[in-house]
């Protein structure tokens, strides 16, 4: 990747001696040998490219101004002249504000940015706050200018724009060079060997040892040192005649040179295990995130390095003769571009080219300013010096070229440094090259690493499963060649369409100013983790000769699709949630459009979203998806967990995997699948197909009525459909189907199909429901009452036996129950036939002489028509004179008979004389009766309840009167209680005391006594 467009002069012919630069805004501040300061405007030409005109020029010391610099808290120019800092103030640069304590300064560093500072007046770490992700104290803009004087440090700083005190530290040596590490640590340069960490916060040193054994030499990459040609006039020239030491900001890192390499160090001190290597020892170095720029003398930079390297400028020895800029990325410390400006070489003409920053580190700041001049004098003299101006491509272009070549860990790092300011779509870019890398780590057999990615990225599931074979990933399969394509990158294009060498050309002639690096200056950059499992895999396959012969293949295949259903197990509970908050369930998956009715494109436009971002749509897919993959997973590699999976509830796409279910046997798989699926048809359809190598009929109905039975009432057809099936097969397993408490059907639907298929079957289900399940419905038992009914009538038409079952049946069904509707039934009683079922009917209509004239007349059968009335007899009711109604039957017949009823109506009077009213039974008695017939019922009169009734009020008269006599008697007896009159129990007189008189013969005793006495008299009593 080139990251820098070719460099272009935007002011030549320059004839003053350029010893600074500065950059403030879009303006360049340009300090000379004399002590001036030009102000330059870049201004746009015609042909697109800039060019600077000189605004302001002011005469600001007699000295050379050795640096510039800008201070924005106080929009101020700082220049170094003669040893001395001084503020001027912008636009006018008046009045300069001298610093006295920076008297023998060498150099200087300005450095601004937000800090926060908390309740005590301190600031926070940059490193507690990058921790903790966000800072709790006020933003305070804060700018520190340091500048380096004789032995000593001196520090000025702003606050929000207001000045602080002047802080001063003194030093071992003098600083030449100084560097922002971060806000309060810097980088001191004393030599090129002497280096110490400086810390605001404490002013103090901390001294730096560079190590030697780590350090990259000049033999790492081939090239010696070589003559150092072109020196000569820089040297000449007075130009950096004692060269500064060379340092520079890198990010939170500083960028020490020595020799051939660059150290990166940390602000503790730290050196990283990667550094930079140059081609030789560099001339300068300036930092434009996220590249370190560098200038290599002439003579150490190989032509073949330099894209279209003239001859004119390449030396016998392969090496370029003018000075080259080398272009290093500091993530991965790799060069990514060498060039030469293209400053004309004329044949014959001696001398070269010098090439210089004289610009502090730019951090993120573009454009990079180089001043160039002639290394003769007299060249210098005619030409002057040229400013140029060297311009980063647009970070989408660096990104986009990242992306054609692969290099998707080094395009995330180049974007991990860009400002979302200056790039809006950069969350965007990150997620797709996030993406990208996964992908690029799957081709790679890194799955566990690209699953994460993919988990972590939310990707929409049918791009990941596209990844997988055709076995799993089934119409949504991409060949590897499209994946990238598939997630976000570009095409590639077809190799017969574009030749090689067409290609290149038509490249280069549409970026005319792009200079893209070789291959040989752009190597492949490799991550410590990646040697590590490259020398793994080396230490393996060296340690047996098996794992060389295993098959590979299949071991990959595996590993994939393990890691397959790790994302698939992660996603398909949190898709449930998302689902279940919209009430959606997986057992509702039949509700919605099959996968197979959505086309793969559309499959693959579903966003890579959060889950509850989506729609309750766009979850459905995802669910169908999941499951869908998972379950051809779970196919390949653990067809022992298909069981458990079908069984539960699941969004599977039952036309992806129905094939091959079949195709495997796995016939109760595909059961359970459809059952889920409530394609209950097809299930149906397979156990029928299924039965036929059952050569025992239980086995060949018990799946499907198992079946069925779990089967709702919205599948009546298709019960039903079933049911005549296993009534063909076996007429007796059909009742299982409906009598099963699984669940309820519509019982009115269930019987009118049994009466139709079998009316046996819609009998018993009958009785089923009103035995065992409690039915109270007339319309069930009118139902069954007909069925009786209809069973007892054929029946009589095969034999006597048959009938004489059914009739008892039917008998026992109207006597037993009440709730069926008595008028419907008897209308369909035959008029000639089945007389008993007629009285009972009647009796149920209350028409109970009608039934007794039935029992009697039809059936002669007296001692029912005798039950009958036992049955429905009750005293003080209309039905206690039923017995009367069947003896009037008997001897006042309504119908002519052909033998008399008299003897059963005398029996009756026998039996029942109790129930019967004397004087009626007398009258219905016919003449020729003689009192013998009815000895017994006269003798029941007699004793009768009036002659009862009659003795017992006369026992109870006489009974009360001796009663009351003898009340009257034991009122009237008197005791007399006189002076002399003693108790017989103590012999004392009784005088005034309470007394207790004794019966029957009137003893009195005192009261006190009267126990003692009764004692004494019994025992008396006793002994004789």
């Amino acid at each position: 990747m080139a990251p820098f467009h070719e460099p272009f002069p935007i002011l030549k012919g320059f004839k003053e001696r350029v010893d600074s630069l500065a950059i403030q805004g879009d303006r360049l501040l340009i300090g000379t040998n004399s002590g001036t300061l030009h102000i330059l405007e870049n201004q746009q030409s015609d042909d697109s490219e800039s060019q600077a005109k000189i605004v302001s020029t002011k005469n600001l010391s007699r000295k050379p101004i050795d640096q510039l610099g800008y201070v924005k808290d106080i929009n101020s120019i700082v220049a170094l002249s003669d040893s001395l800092l001084t503020l001027y103030p912008l636009p006018d640069l008046v009045p300069p504000t001298p610093l006295p304590s920076t008297r023998t300064a060498f150099s200087f560093a300005v450095d601004t940015t937000v800090q926060h500072m908390s309740s005590d007046g301190k600031f926070e770490s940059f490193d507690d706050v990058a921790s903790e992700g966000k800072s709790k104290g006020v933003p305070t803009v804060v700018t520190y200018l340091v500048v380096g004087c004789r032995r000593k440090l001196v520090v000025y700083s702003w606050r929000d724009g207001e000045p602080q005190d002047v802080k001063e530290a003194p030093l071992p040596h003098s600083a030449r060079t100084i560097a922002f590490v971060r806000p309060s640590v810097l980088c001191l340069a004393y030599s090129a060997t002497e280096h110490v960490m400086f810390f605001l916060e404490t002013m103090s040193t901390a001294e730096l040892t560079l190590p030697v054994g780590n350090v990259p030499t000049s033999s790492s990459i081939g090239i010696g040192m070589n003559a150092l040609t072109g020196l000569g006039g820089f040297v000449t020239l007075g130009m950096a005649a004692k060269a500064k030491p060379l340092i520079t900001t890198v990010g939170d890192e500083v960028l020490i040179p020595k020799d051939n390499s660059g150290l990166l160090l940390g602000a503790d001190g730290k050196a990283k295990q990667t550094g930079i290597v140059w081609h030789g020892p560099p001339e300068d170095l300036a930092f434009v995130k996220p590249y370190v720029i560098s200038i290599l003398p002439a003579g150490t930079v190989p032509a073949t390095s330099i894209p279209d390297a003239s001859p004119l400028i390449t030396g016998p020895n392969g090496l370029v003769t003018v000075p080259a800029l080398h272009i290093h990325s500091s993530i991965s410390c790799q060069p990514v571009q060498s060039m030469v400006l293209p400053i004309e070489q004329r044949p014959g003409v001696s001398g070269g080219y010098t090439i210089r920053f004289l610009t502090p580190s730019l951090g993120s700041k573009s454009p990079v300013y180089v001043v160039t001049s002639r290394t003769d004098r007299a060249s210098v003299t005619a030409e002057g010096q040229t400013v140029w101006v060297l311009q980063m491509r647009s970070w989408s272009e660096q990104l986009d070229e990242l992306v054609e070549r692969e290099s998707y860990e080094d395009a995330l790092a180049l974007l991990e440094t860009i400002d979302a300011a200056t790039l809006p779509d950069k969350d965007f870019r990150r997620a797709r090259l996030r993406g990208l890398n996964a992908v690029a780590k799957f081709k790679r057999s890194e799955y566990d690493a690209a699953i994460d990615d993919f988990l972590s990225l939310e990707i929409n599931p049918s791009k990941v499963v596209a990844l997988f074979p055709e076995s799993i990933s089934g119409r949504l399969f991409v060949p590897p060649d499209d994946w990238i394509p598939l997630f976000g990158g570009p095409s590639k294009p077809k190799k017969e369409e574009i030749p090689a060498s067409s290609s290149s050309a038509a490249e280069v002639s549409r970026s005319p100013r792009r200079t893209p690096s070789p291959s040989s200056s752009v190597p492949k950059a490799k991550t410590l983790l990646t040697n590590l499992k490259q020398a793994t895999t080396r230490d393996d396959d060296a340690a047996s000769i098996r794992s060389v012969r295993r098959d590979k293949s299949v071991d990959k295949f595996t590993r994939s699709v393990e890691t397959l259903i790790r994302y698939l197990s992660d996603r398909r509970p949190k898709v449930t949630h998302a689902l279940s908050v919209v009430n959606i369930t997986p057992s509702q998956s039949h509700k919605f459009p099959f996968l197979s009715e959505t086309s793969v494109e559309e499959l693959m436009e579903l966003p890579n979203y959060p889950l509850s971002s989506l729609t309750p749509e766009q979850l459905t897919r995802f669910a169908q998806i999941l499951d869908t993959a998972l379950f051809k997973s779970y196919l390949v590699i653990r067809p022992a967990m298909l069981g458990p999976l079908c069984r539960i509830d699941n969004w599977c796409e039952v036309s992806e995997v129905e094939g091959i279910l079949q195709e495997r046997e796995r016939f109760s798989e595909l059961i359970f699948l459809y059952n889920g699926k409530k394609m209950h048809g097809k299930a149906l359809t397979l156990l029928r197909r299924l039965s036929d190598n059952e050569p025992d009929v239980e086995e060949k109905v018990r799946p499907t009525i198992t079946y069925i039975q779990k089967l709702g009432p919205e599948y009546l057809d298709q019960i039903f459909d079933a049911s005549r099936w296993i009534y063909k097969q076996d007429t007796s397993k059909v009742l299982e189907v409906f009598t099963s408490e699984l669940v309820e059907l519509p019982r009115s639907a269930v019987t009118d199909f049994l009466e139709e298929l079998d009316t046996s079957l819609c009998i018993q289900f009958l009785e089923y429901l009103i035995s065992e399940r409690e039915e109270v419905s007339p319309v069930f038992h009118d139902r069954l009452a007909e069925l009786y009914l209809g069973r007892t009538t054929s029946a009589k038409k095969k034999s006597k036996p048959d009938f004489d079952q059914a009739y008892s049946k039917f008998l026992t069904f109207i006597q037993t129950t009440d709730i069926y509707r008595v008028d419907r039934l008897f209308g369909l009683l035959p008029l000639d036939d089945m007389f008993e079922a007629r009285a009972v009917l009647l009796g149920r209509l209350g028409r109970h002489e009608a039934a007794l004239e039935t029992y009697v007349y039809r059936l002669r059968d007296y001692i029912k028509a005798e039950e009958y009335c036992k049955s429905i007899y009750i005293p003080n009711t209309p039905t206690e004179h039923i017995f009367l109604s069947l003896l009037k039957i008997y001897l006042e017949p309504t119908q002519k008979q052909s033998e008399g009823l008299l003897k059963p109506a005398l029996e009756l009077i026998s039996r029942q004389s109790p129930r019967l009213d004397t004087v009626e039974t007398l009258r219905l008695l016919p003449p020729l009766v003689t009192a013998q017939d009815v000895k017994a019922f006269l003798i029941d009169a007699v004793r009768g309840p009036v002659f009862d009734t009659k003795v017992v009020r006369e026992v109870n008269k006489a009974r009360s009167q001796q009663i009351a006599r003898k009340l009257m008697a034991l009122e009237n007896h008197r005791v007399k209680i006189s002076d002399i009159r003693i108790c017989p129990q103590c012999h004392k007189r009784l005088g005034n005391s309470v007394i207790a008189v004794h019966s029957p013969k009137g003893e009195v005793t005192h009261y006190q006594c009267r126990e003692a006495f009764v004692k004494n008299k019994k025992d008396k009593k006793y002994a004789h």
